[in-house]
């Protein structure tokens, strides 16, 4: 039950870090959590130490956990990681895809879609889910925890790095997710990563301004 709780807690908190909610710098402690989510404090313990060893927190001994910054190297490293990655896994998908996942990553374009001028916010998170939906159909869940991570550092980026450049155009990143998809539905394995190799370099030139 607490291991289970304290997963909840760990998503409740990673969501507000990598929001901005919990700007780098702010220190939090397990007395006030337990408060705030009015549990004991075992379970916030067990939060604060998986947040800690994903290197969002740091301990500060007898004072509570320290909500780490994020640099231009950790966005470097982030992109460079997904580079690795995501082109293996649309690759992988694109020659065991089911319909439903088929649907299911379409529905999320049309949400990015019809959002993009209503609720740019939430148009930026269908997005994002069309990628944790790629993650999650790999089934390998080291590579899906790893993909995971990256995306939500990527997000994060945005929320607390000042100098982070605007992300790349609604228009583009939609028109590239649909040749990924596109691909995938074709069951053609290398367009698959051929799409996402490209996709994540457009990310990568537009986040850190590179031509």
């Amino acid at each position: 039950m607490a291991s289970s709780l304290s997963e909840k807690l760990a998503d409740t908190l990673r969501e507000r870090i990598n929001r901005g909610e919990l700007a780098p710098g702010t220190v939090v402690i397990e007395p006030a959590l337990a408060q705030e989510f009015e549990v004991s404090k075992t379970p916030v313990r067990e939060s604060l130490r998986q947040l800690t060893s994903e290197g969002l927190l740091q301990v500060l001994p007898k004072k509570g956990y320290l909500v780490r910054a994020i640099s231009l190297n950790d966005v470097y490293e982030v992109l460079e990681l997904r580079r690795l990655l995501e082109p293996h896994v649309a690759g992988q998908v694109a020659t065991r895809h089911s319909a439903e996942l088929v649907a299911t990553l379409s529905e999320h374009l049309k949400a990015q879609e019809e959002l993009a001028v209503s609720d740019p916010i939430a148009s930026m998170h269908a997005a994002r889910r069309f990628h944790s939906e790629l993650c999650a159909a790999s089934r390998n869940s080291r590579i899906t925890a790893s993909l995971e991570n990256c995306l939500a550092q990527t997000a994060r980026a945005h929320y607390v790095l000042p100098s982070m450049q605007p992300y790349m155009s609604q228009s583009e990143e939609l028109a590239e997710h649909q040749r990924i998809l596109a691909a995938i539905q074709d069951s053609d394995a290398a367009a698959a990563q051929q799409a996402m190799s490209e996709h994540l370099d457009s990310i990568r030139r537009a986040m850190l301004e590179e031509s």
